[in-house]
């Protein structure tokens, strides 16, 4: 199949899908009561991302955390470029949840090789702190590659982090939970307190400190 691009050259299909790349971006733990919100950054060409999806890449949500895990190893090796991004809780408590998210998100496009044109963002709301074009996607890790593949490379990374952190914090279930609000876990800080990890700034609005 060809394809006549502006110029007026011909290339095949093939060779555009590998020039054509989008940048997306997603964060993970904005409503956990424990830990940072982690962001990624992923780079990928058409073609790429057409192999993703025909893997299976898709929302982090939807996906088993099994799938998440085999299929991270594959974003990484197929991604043009990816960067990681996170804002600590004393960040989330000082700042507010919203500019500490996008704090991530900046950290993690900063760790691109190059910056880029445009950003596809998961979510109703600007990256205030983006000067550049941007575009904003409801329900965007369904709809754009790039973008689900944020979402596990962010998901993946964080809940890495939260099994890593339970044998410093035992007693609340981190590994399970994962930092956010369950049942069980809100039982275990009503016996055992707060750490230094858990977001105050939260867990005041819900009247538990």
């Amino acid at each position: 199949m060809k394809l006549i691009i502006q110029d007026g050259k011909e290339e095949d299909r093939l060779q555009l899908l590998n020039k054509v790349s989008e940048i997306g971006i997603d964060e993970v733990g904005r409503g956990s009561v424990f830990g940072p919100v982690c962001s990624a950054a992923i780079v990928l060409t058409e073609k790429n991302g057409l192999t993703l999806k025909r893997l299976g890449v898709n929302d982090s949500k939807k996906l088993t955390s099994k799938k998440r895990k085999d299929i991270f190893p594959k974003i990484i090796e197929l991604s043009s470029d990816y960067g990681l991004g996170q804002s600590s809780v004393r960040e989330i408590d000082v700042l507010g949840i919203r500019y500490a998210t996008e704090l991530s998100m900046i950290r993690a496009v900063k760790k691109l090789k190059k910056m880029p044109s445009e950003l596809i963002i998961d979510g109703p709301l600007s990256l205030r702190l983006w000067e550049g074009n941007q575009r904003n996607i409801i329900s965007g890790d369904s709809k754009f590659i790039s973008i689900a593949a944020a979402s596990i490379i962010a998901k993946v990374t964080r809940d890495s982090l939260m099994e890593r952190l339970e044998s410093k914090y035992p007693g609340y279930f981190i590994f399970k939970n994962k930092g956010y609000g369950t049942k069980q876990h809100f039982s275990s800080l009503k016996e055992n307190g707060l750490t230094n990890l858990h977001r105050k700034s939260f867990l005041n609005k819900l009247n538990l400190i």
